[in-house]
């Protein structure tokens, strides 16, 4: 009889290199999430706002975003509003946002065809809502010779 060495299986060896493609995947995912995402994050209205030398981007914490389009439709934080009940329903907000915060500021986006008096009738309800700190964005002015 002869006796042999039983051979054993050494058995799987551990990885050492780390699986990229679960990591590829979620990061490609990502990737497609902030492509589409980007574009809806800035604000959907089209205005044609004036040009200013001193436009500086606001950093007030609190404000109510208002905007005029050229044909003197109003809009709340970008969403419309019904002509028969704007002046309600921009009052009460700026209420609101008075009660808060009695800092806080109305961001007025106007755009450049629209009339003095629509603009100045905005002012005059948004100054009885409460706010008195109004600003007005503009784009910035390209930088000439």
């Amino acid at each position: 009889m002869t006796f042999g060495r039983l051979e054993r299986n050494p058995g799987a060896q551990p990885m050492s290199e780390i699986n990229m493609t679960p990591l590829i995947d979620v990061m490609l995912v990502l990737l497609v999430i902030f492509i589409i995402t980007a574009p809806l994050m800035t604000s959907s209205l089209r205005l044609d706002l004036p040009r200013a030398e001193g436009a500086a981007a606001s950093d007030a914490p609190a404000f109510v975003a208002l905007a005029i389009d050229a044909q003197g439709r109003l809009f709340l934080d970008d969403q419309p509003l019904d002509a028969a009940t704007e002046r309600p329903q921009i009052t009460e907000r700026v209420r609101q946002a008075a009660r808060r915060d009695p800092l806080a500021e109305v961001q007025l986006r106007a755009d450049r065809r629209v009339p003095y008096g629509r603009v100045a009738e905005l002012i005059g309800w948004v100054q009885a809502a409460g706010l008195t700190r109004i600003g007005f964005v503009t784009d910035t002015a390209p930088a000439g010779p």
